[in-house]
């Protein structure tokens, strides 16, 4: 696979709070939106879908969320033993280049690296988000969440949450090429959703959050090129110290897979534009094409015109 990161690049676990194997934890009581998803799977909060796809055509989609998490308070103890975390095993890029989970910290880290630098140097202040691993199910400041959901933002608690386990399905379910570096695009899309926050773009979405032309669909795609714009400067950050066209190849498959069309067609049989609420696969790789060739976030203005 090759090393990616510089060996000796130290870890920031602060970034990463690691809840896996620990059931519900977090905070809870809140009802806003979650945001993103990857574009994956069913986002549902309040028994909302955001992909335009019936529940039922997913597997498992019958049931609501709170019945998921009463099964899953049901499983037996020894499943939810703590395992070894990322504050004891990621400290240095070796980590990051020899286990998955640490290989994560390291693309937060250099994620946040970036944008703690470019934001302020246009008048923006940064705050950090931090990255909630869980795994089943876990509580946000959005609500209650399961893996179903797939990664997300909240901007709630400004905290990006993901279950590990979704990169794997990345590839059997959504038939992305995998590789680390499409690890790295799901993590800066999310992060992208953060830089919104911090600027009001998610705050514009409103209630237009369906069609191919809609804010919903604008905002994802930006996210899209914003984290693209992070993969031009990857290689400054001090972290990751090589970055070749198979690792934008990677990414680019990630995007495709996570296509409103390619979902729908796949899960429903049919694509149904008006219910798009990520863009279409080519829509998703044009941005990523568009931010990482110019490296500029000025690039990803995807408010007006079509998109």
């Amino acid at each position: 696979m090759g090393r990616m990161f510089d060996d000796n690049a130290n870890l920031d676990t602060s970034q990463v709070e690691d809840r896996r194997g620990g059931g519900r934890r977090g905070p809870s009581g809140r009802t806003g939106a979650v945001v993103g998803g990857g574009g994956l799977g069913l986002v549902i909060l309040l028994v909302a879908t955001l992909l335009g796809v019936n529940p039922s055509q997913i597997p498992g989609g019958e049931s609501t969320i709170e019945d998921v998490l009463s099964q899953l308070e049901g499983q037996s103890a020894s499943e939810d033993q703590a395992p070894e975390t990322v504050a004891q095993n990621c400290r240095t890029g070796a980590d990051a280049n020899a286990r998955d989970d640490c290989r994560v910290v390291g693309f937060v880290n250099s994620i946040q690296k970036y944008w703690g630098t470019e934001l302020p140097a246009r008048g923006v202040r940064y705050t950090q988000a931090k990255t909630t691993f869980f795994s089943r199910a876990t509580q946000t400041g959005c609500g209650s969440a399961t893996s179903q959901v797939g990664p997300f933002y909240c901007p709630e608690d400004g905290s990006v949450y993901i279950d590990l386990g979704f990169f794997n399905e990345l590839q059997t379910k959504f038939g992305a090429r995998g590789g680390p570096f499409a690890q790295a695009y799901v993590l800066a899309h999310e992060y992208g959703h953060h830089i919104q926050d911090l600027v009001g773009v998610l705050d514009q979405i409103g209630n237009d959050r369906e069609g191919p032309q809609s804010r919903a669909v604008r905002a994802e795609l930006q996210a899209d090129c914003l984290a693209a714009v992070w993969a031009n400067h990857a290689t400054e950050t001090g972290f990751i110290t090589r970055l070749n066209d198979t690792d934008i190849e990677d990414a680019l498959s990630a995007a495709s897979a996570v296509g409103d069309d390619r979902i729908q067609k796949e899960f429903q049989g049919r694509v149904t534009p008006e219910t798009w609420t990520h863009g279409s696969s080519d829509q998703r790789q044009k941005w990523f094409t568009t931010g990482y060739r110019s490296g500029d976030l000025n690039s990803c203005d995807t408010s007006r015109g079509q998109v």
